[in-house]
């Protein structure tokens, strides 16, 4: 939204500042940075960044919000100055600035970040290519029919996109060259959106975390040390359609995840609900929205899975004005329980996202029916 002139200011777009913070009770360090956690004896290691003073300092219950950091493939050339990654402040004001004196930008990466970028930079007029290494843009929220609706909308659009192409390397001085393993292409300017890891190594060793370094968290937020609770990119989240931790780095999870552990920290008496990590974008004056399971994770998941489609118009033809909409909803076969569910159309369809993963994560059922949809 910044990089296509649709928000003025990026600092609009963060949820508070230091200043309102203070306002509220808070002491606000800023320029430090805390080099150890010994979670045994409580105690931080800090570093103030200005003076380079190194002190200690002892806590009762710790939060652990230190987010994620972009996941930099180890590619040769990555260090080029003309490749940006896509994740801070700073990064986001570099590719801003970076915008206005190259025209042909090329996305490594075809998720959320990839194509919002695209779709912004395509608005922009400038001539875009986005390289994807699945066969499928937005892989973990659609399944690859749907995902055909949104390279479509793409192409249509003047974005060049490229699927089952690895990145190999980048080479070039004034021109990238992006290497893969079916061509070469070129570009004045590369942005890698390969995805976030989560920003834990503080804490290794000392709580329980998944296979990716992401902190495991209870109904509470709360970590396997009962004093240390976590939120948002650093941590799982409870994840309803399967029932286990899941890594789902949105902004939606962080927000509630962040809001529970203010309130437990005194004392454990709001549960977290879960998520169905229910996300929506808006993509050249179509909606694209998610909630819970894809039929290809379903499947990886274990379970006996299937689809239905509902592809009609949103309302009837005779009104004023309508449009197309495609629903497919995931279940699953053998109780008929919803998993999932993805929409598109360029009607407004995100609420209908959200009604789908309150139905989620009440376990309702879809009936038996082969070519409409009906639930219970």
């Amino acid at each position: 939204m910044y990089l296509g002139h649709r928000v003025k200011r990026l600092e609009d777009m963060f949820y508070s500042d230091p200043s309102e913070l203070e306002k509220l009770g808070a002491k606000v360090f800023m320029k430090h940075d805390v080099l150890k956690i010994d979670a045994k004896n409580k105690k931080l290691m800090i570093e103030d960044i200005k003076s380079g003073n190194v002190f200690e300092d002892t806590y009762d219950k710790l939060i652990m919000t230190t987010g994620s950091y972009v996941q930099v493939p180890p590619i040769m050339g990555i260090d080029n100055s003309k490749i940006l990654m896509c994740k801070s402040y700073a990064q986001a004001r570099e590719i801003y600035e970076s915008a206005k004196d190259n025209h042909h930008i090329a996305i490594v990466g075809g998720g959320y970040i990839g194509v919002e970028l695209a779709e912004s930079y395509a608005n922009t007029d400038h001539k875009v290519t986005l390289i994807q290494s699945g066969d499928q843009i937005l892989d973990h929220y659609i399944d690859k029919s749907m995902s055909k609706n949104v390279e479509k909308l793409l192409t249509d659009n003047g974005v060049e996109v490229f699927l089952n192409e690895r990145v190999s390397g980048f080479s070039g001085d004034d021109k990238v060259v992006i290497e893969t393993n079916k061509e070469d292409h070129k570009a004045d300017l590369v942005i890698v959106c390969t995805g976030f890891i989560a920003n834990t190594e503080l804490l290794r060793g000392q709580v329980d975390m998944d296979r990716r370094g992401a902190i495991i968290i209870n109904e509470y937020v709360q970590t396997s040390d009962p004093d240390i609770y976590a939120a948002g990119d650093a941590c799982t989240v409870n994840f309803n359609p399967t029932g286990k931790p899941a890594y789902m780095p949105l902004a939606t999870n962080a927000i509630r995840q962040g809001a529970l552990a203010g309130v437990n920290v005194f004392g454990n008496t709001q549960k977290y609900m879960g998520t169905q990590a229910t996300s929506a974008m808006e993509l050249f004056e179509h909606t694209i929205a998610s909630t819970g399971l894809t039929l290809k994770n379903a499947l990886q998941w274990g379970f006996n899975a299937d689809y239905v489609i509902y592809h009609d118009y949103y309302r009837p033809a005779y009104m004023p004005t309508t449009e197309m909409l495609t629903i497919r909803l995931v279940y699953d076969k053998d109780n008929r329980r919803i998993l999932g569910a993805q929409f598109f159309s360029k009607h407004e369809v995100a609420q209908s996202a959200n009604t789908i993963s309150v139905m989620i994560q009440n376990k309702n059922t879809i009936a038996n029916c082969k070519n409409k949809l009906a639930t219970f």
